[in-house]
């Protein structure tokens, strides 16, 4: 049974609750459908009814035994912004049910907040950074973290790494220059993202050029700071660095480099780069030269579960997100 297997018979066996605001898009009824038709959660479609309906008849999609929610009738949006500002006083319940009646998503993102629904799922008609904004203001981020990001697994062929052929990572889509205390905290959302996926006992490396002193210069400095921040907030966490890539995944590199006791050298199953930079063209070094497939990436640092997908994602690409997420908020409830 490979790792997606593994996270589908995961899902069946606690289907969550997922709030579809996109729910008159063409994929997304389709990804609701199959989901439904597979038992990997429950789909919850937000909008106008006879909108959904009409764009399910146009597309040849069934919404039998899938939930469809008004999302702009009255009583149920005065119930939700009711029971949402009882719990988070920083917002009016006038403003409140202003974004409500202009935009769905944030109608889901508050019955998320009340535990109506446990994931919230986005991206073919907001861009990343409505999404972003929306969870920050709505959900919020976990105590801790200071930047929302996000984190992926690699599958690579050959590879004989301390999980086989598996590597998480992580950021390699949303922070562009993390600072000491932001990496830290991808760091930690890592962690608990990708051991939620796998069951892995996390061991993360955070990567540099240098190795346990070997190089100097500020972006060595700020990776040391938050190898220190990481491990003041979650000592319950095997976090080191700095290593070079080699030093973290390698044991015989390890043994020659880091001279000093380490959970994390040499068997690292999570590697953390420094920047958006270094993320994105060491994911696509991976997969060009290794043929690897990279899962991912998993929005991370919220208080509960929001996905969001590239709006070219096949309909294949979105089930396999919302099932992720999915056995994320599993473990995050």
């Amino acid at each position: 049974m490979d790792i997606m297997e593994k996270i589908y018979a995961k899902a069946k066996a606690n289907p969550q609750r997922v709030a579809f605001p996109e729910a008159t898009e063409e994929k997304i009824l389709l990804a609701a459908r199959q989901l439904q038709d597979d038992g990997c959660c429950a789909p919850v479609l937000l909008g106008r009814p006879e909108e959904i309906r009409s764009a399910a008849s146009q597309y040849g999609v069934s919404l039998e035994n899938i939930e469809v929610v008004d999302a702009y009738d009255e009583v149920f949006i005065d119930k939700v912004v009711s029971d949402y500002v009882a719990v988070y006083p920083l917002f009016s319940a006038k403003s409140m049910k202003r974004r409500a009646n202009a935009d769905p998503l944030y109608t889901a993102l508050m019955m998320e907040a009340n535990g109506l629904v446990d994931v919230t799922f986005a991206g073919l008609i907001h861009t990343t950074g409505d999404v972003i904004i929306a969870a920050q203001a709505i959900i919020g981020m976990k105590e801790g973290v200071t930047a929302v990001s996000s984190s992926g697994i690699f599958s690579i062929p050959g590879y004989d790494g301390s999980e086989g052929s598996l590597l998480g990572f992580g950021d390699s889509a949303v922070c562009v220059d993390p600072t000491a205390e932001d990496l830290a905290g991808i760091a930690i959302s890592a962690c608990e993202t990708i051991s939620a996926l796998t069951d892995w006992e996390p061991r993360c490396a955070l990567l540099s050029y240098s190795t346990c002193g070997s190089g100097t210069g500020r972006m060595v400095d700020k990776v040391v700071e938050a190898v220190k921040i990481a491990n003041e907030k979650r000592p319950d966490l095997a976090i080191d660095g700095e290593f070079q890539l080699d030093s973290a995944i390698s044991p015989e590199v390890a043994a020659k480099k880091v001279q000093r006791p380490s959970k994390v050298a040499g068997k690292a199953n999570i590697i953390i780069w420094t920047n958006i930079d270094v993320g994105n063209v060491g994911v696509k070094l991976v997969q060009q030269f290794a043929g690897a497939d990279a899962y991912g990436p998993f929005l991370q640092g919220f208080n509960k579960i929001v996905c969001d997908c590239s709006r070219s994602s096949p309909v294949t690409e979105l089930v396999g997100n919302v099932v992720m997420s999915c056995v994320r908020a599993q473990r995050n409830g």
